[in-house]
């Protein structure tokens, strides 16, 4: 399996179109991060849930998903499935983002997400974050959109299980869904651990990738 590091990185920005979206995307990868760099910064933008019971739920996950970071969560109002009809609201929110902040790694929805407000966000951070190293996270859900990814964050067994567990822990809301259950998400990192030699593993689809194999 071909290795490549991304050098050190110190600050994070992380966006989801809903509460939830960050943490079952790359939770593993952020709690992997933070335990490794105490005090890392961690700029998180949610499109959707604010003011209601889903940012509570997120504010309490995401500060155990990145333990010890220096955490910044942004959670806005668009309202869940709109964003397409909400585009200059959507748009402005990750303008601001950007002007704010100058990451070493951008963990954002997969570019052909099946979910409207998925693919949305992630079409807007490719643009406004073009110059960075941007990591589309995947989501299992009922469309079936999972495909060959480029990159995987292999995880430690006791990262899968810390996430499983924060993702059971934190989002009472979702527990009545079919999908959202603990061999799901387990099933899912084993199978990504599968394809990168690992136990268990996040994937990602990665847009454009610079090399520099001269230094």
């Amino acid at each position: 399996m071909i290795r490549l590091g991304a050098g050190r990185l110190d600050r994070i920005v992380a966006v989801g179109a809903h509460c939830d979206d960050i943490a079952i995307g790359a939770g593993g990868t952020l709690l992997t991060l933070c335990l490794a760099r105490p005090g890392i910064r961690v700029e998180a933008l949610v499109l959707s849930g604010g003011g209601s019971e889903r940012e509570r739920e997120e504010q309490a996950a995401l500060a155990a998903f990145c333990p010890g970071a220096d955490l910044r969560l942004t959670v806005h109002k668009l309202p869940d499935g709109r964003l397409p009809a909400h585009w200059d609201e959507a748009k402005a929110a990750v303008e601001e983002l950007r002007m704010r902040t100058e990451p070493d790694l951008v963990l954002a929805p997969r570019t052909d997400d099946a979910h409207q407000d998925h693919r949305g966000l992630a079409k807007l951070m490719t643009t406004a974050f073009r110059d960075h190293l941007v990591l589309g996270y995947e989501i299992v859900k009922w469309d079936g959109d999972l495909g060959r990814p480029a990159a995987y964050q292999p995880l430690s067994p006791e990262i899968a299980e810390q996430k499983v567990r924060l993702l059971q822990e934190h989002y009472p809301s979702q527990r009545h869904r079919p999908w959202y259950d603990r061999e799901a998400f387990l099933g899912l990192a084993r199978i990504r651990g599968i394809e990168c030699h690992a136990r268990y593993a996040e994937a990602f689809a990665v847009t454009k990738l610079t090399l520099n194999l001269g230094e």
